[in-house]
């Protein structure tokens, strides 16, 4: 019997080679012929599971959410307050070569995808999540007493994911030190924290 081909799960693999050629060689080297070689296939093949390039981009989008929603999820488990926040922040900063090589990936994404900001998987990667957790993080802390009460959260929550973005871009354009990327974290949060916290 021929062999039952999963589509969703060749989607991402193909999706994966995308991610894989862009983290070695760089966005100018991501053709369907790069990511079809990556993902072992003829080129030809890829459009049984894409109606052209540009949905593959989407995909790889998507598949870059969807393991650093993995990675988010596991880091805040049993965490709460501004230690769900800082471990939230850890897995979208670039702090590891893992995050560095995601935000090289991504911040390469982001014109491509401009054109597509309508589209469910083409938006910014992990937002969704991502926001709910420092949200409810923020909240947690301003609650416990480790951020002051007059604490602006949803302005403070747009400011996190603005840092985000500009540090991501930071690595790529001028890499710095994990420990400045966390320094930049900490002194957003310092103005809001307690004295005791």
């Amino acid at each position: 019997m021929p062999r039952v081909v999963d589509h969703d799960e060749r989607r991402r693999a193909i999706a994966g080679a995308l991610l894989a050629v862009a983290a070695r060689e760089g966005h100018e080297s991501v053709t369907s012929r790069a990511v079809a070689a990556e993902a072992g296939m003829a080129t030809g093949a890829l459009w049984h599971y894409f109606a052209g390039f540009d949905d593959v981009v989407r995909a790889a989008a998507a598949e870059v959410t969807r393991r650093t929603d993995a990675r988010i999820r596991s880091a805040v488990e049993g965490r709460a307050g501004l230690d769900k926040v800082r471990a939230a922040m850890g897995e979208v900063l670039p702090l590891t070569d893992e995050t560095r090589t995601e935000a090289a990936v991504v911040v390469g994404f982001w014109g491509r995808l401009a054109a597509h900001a309508q589209t469910p998987d083409a938006g910014a990667p992990t937002l969704s999540l991502w926001q709910d957790v420092l949200r409810e993080g923020l909240s947690e802390a301003v609650d416990s007493g480790e951020l002051r009460a007059d604490t602006p959260q949803e302005d403070l929550l747009a400011l996190l994911r603005s840092i985000t973005y500009g540090q991501q871009i930071a690595h790529v354009t001028a890499p710095e030190s994990a420990a400045q990327h966390v320094r930049v974290l900490e002194s957003i949060l310092s103005p809001w924290r307690t004295p005791t916290s």
